[in-house]
């Protein structure tokens, strides 16, 4: 981590949109907020949805250019989407938790004002995450292209037939397996899917990248991590029915012929988390190790 003493006046608030019961929670923050001489901002969807106009709003993409950093108030999925809009642009994210793990969303709402107010101050500490950039390549010619935050899954649809795919790493042959499918994941995303289907828990601010299969159909199939720099292809070489997935968020199909390019963009998330954040002491809260079942 890196502490940085830079002090914020400008604040966005982003809450989850489709979700009234924040409603009061962002409005008596932005209330909180304003009285303390912030100057606030919410996201145009937050604001429209949930009934606020008493305050100035822009879209995602206008905030990062209004204000210092975003508060985003949900849960790790809300996060999650809000990340990869702002990603391209140099604005900081704080996290307040309304969902359930909240990995990615570390501020309570019980010490929300406590905590904000100390790191609006300066008290806190910046964590650098990468994130990943994935280009779907049809053989004619045709490609799509999304970006994710913890992970780019190929997996098998609704039929629940096995798919078959080839992996190649830097330009080199790595294998060939046939599975439910492979789960390609940042460190941030590494205690996602990935850590279900068997992967390593990698640190956040670790430069790499796991891949972890999906059910393979061998005893031999197992997580392999490389370097955050590393080109991921994986080419569809069987598959009736299959997707690629981007943070749970957003698919596309795949069929045979088709080849998934994977690679980290040129720019890092940026979180802020309190000074007694403690990246292990989450893993012990979330992951409840250590407690008698």
């Amino acid at each position: 981590m890196v502490v940085m003493a830079q002090t914020f006046k400008k604040v966005a608030l982003v809450g989850k949109y489709d979700n009234q019961a924040i409603a009061g929670s962002v409005e008596h923050l932005a209330g909180y907020l304003s009285g303390q001489g912030y100057e606030v901002v919410l996201a145009s969807q937050t604001a429209q949805a949930l009934e606020l106009s008493a305050y100035r709003h822009a879209d995602l993409t206008e905030l990062a250019s209004l204000v210092d950093v975003v508060i985003v108030l949900g849960g790790d999925g809300t996060m999650l989407s809000i990340a990869r809009a702002l990603a391209p642009y140099p604005v900081p994210l704080i996290g307040v938790n309304q969902g359930r793990l909240g990995f990615l969303t570390d501020i309570t709402l019980g010490n929300m004002e406590m905590e904000l107010s100390r790191m609006l101050g300066g008290e806190y500490d910046a964590e650098e995450r990468i994130l990943l950039t994935a280009t779907l390549e049809h053989e004619d010619g045709t490609h799509q292209e999304a970006s994710a935050f913890n992970d780019v899954v190929v997996s098998k649809a609704g039929t629940g037939r096995l798919i078959e795919f080839e992996v190649i790493i830097d330009n080199e042959f790595v294998y060939t397996q046939r599975s439910d499918g492979l789960v390609v994941a940042t460190p941030t995303g590494s205690t996602a899917y990935a850590l279900s289907a068997g992967g390593p828990i990698l640190y956040p601010t670790l430069e790499a990248i796991a891949l972890v299969p999906i059910c393979p159909h061998t005893l031999s199939a197992r997580p392999i991590v490389v370097s955050s720099d590393s080109q991921v292809d994986i080419f569809i070489h069987h598959a009736d029915d299959a997707r690629v997935h981007f943070d749970g968020q957003k698919y596309f199909e795949l069929i045979k012929g088709d080849k998934v390019r994977i690679c980290r963009v040129p720019y890092n998330v940026t979180l802020l988390h309190p000074k007694h954040y403690s990246y292990y002491d989450t893993l012990r809260q979330k992951l409840h190790w250590g407690k008698q079942l």
